[in-house]
């Protein structure tokens, strides 16, 4: 019971590392027109979910099993293969500052040696520290298995996204409680279709979300840093 309302800690939508800071693209979607209501509010959630299952799912897999191994050149592996495959500045700069807020966060409440590792090491800047990556680390710690670690990071992306919709659009927290009940029935699926990847494997083609994170970087009156 314990190791179970510890992991809904980590879930939780309010956890204090400043991803209420980025919208995932959804503020230039909102702008274009891409995503205008609540069905194409869906739709958007849905690519996102799939395209962070394909990198950032990936690399957490793989972290999350270099954790429980005791392999930290394991961890520095995936942490680098993910962020050289993030494009744009401003999705690099989400991946790593939520990573390492997390950390502090983490090493705030629980010791853990290898995150605090990684953490000294992000500071002297021998790592990005992506948040996946953290993320496994920690969830490793506290008795998730990878099953677990990868739902608990997609729940966690598609949570964001709602969450700056409501402050983007005109929609309510029934609509976005209905599209993120819908959006988790593809958890299990994209589980299956990444969970034999490699490093070299990561990959995702969604090239609106791509065009849609470059037009939110020249942007001068925006509410999210992406």
């Amino acid at each position: 019971m314990v190791r179970l309302a510890r992991l809904l800690q980590f879930s939780d939508s309010t956890l204090p590392v400043g991803s209420f800071a980025f919208s995932n693209g959804l503020e230039s979607a909102t702008q274009t027109g891409v995503v205008s209501d609540a069905e194409s509010l869906l739709r958007y959630v849905e690519v996102i979910l799939s395209q962070a299952a394909r990198a950032d799912g990936v690399a957490l897999l793989h972290a999350h099993r270099a954790a429980l191994a005791g392999n930290y050149d394991g961890i520095l592996d995936a942490d680098a293969e993910l962020l050289c495959r993030r494009v744009g500045e401003e999705q690099q700069l989400m991946l790593t500052r939520i990573g390492r807020k997390f950390a502090e966060l983490v090493l705030k409440i629980e010791p853990v040696p290898m995150l605090e590792r990684w953490l000294t090491d992000i500071k002297a800047g021998a790592t990005p520290g992506c948040y996946p990556v953290g993320q496994a680390m920690a969830l490793a710690h506290l008795g998730a298995d990878e099953v677990e670690a990868f739902v608990m990071h997609q729940y966690g992306i598609a949570s964001m996204l709602l969450s700056a919709a409501l402050r983007l659009m005109r929609i309510d927290h029934l609509d976005t409680q209905r599209i993120l009940f819908i959006a988790q029935q593809r958890v299990q699926d994209d589980y299956a279709a990444v969970r034999d990847l490699s490093l070299d494997e990561i990959a995702s083609f969604a090239p609106v979300f791509d065009v849609l994170v470059a037009h939110h970087t020249t942007t001068h009156l925006r509410l999210f840093m992406n």
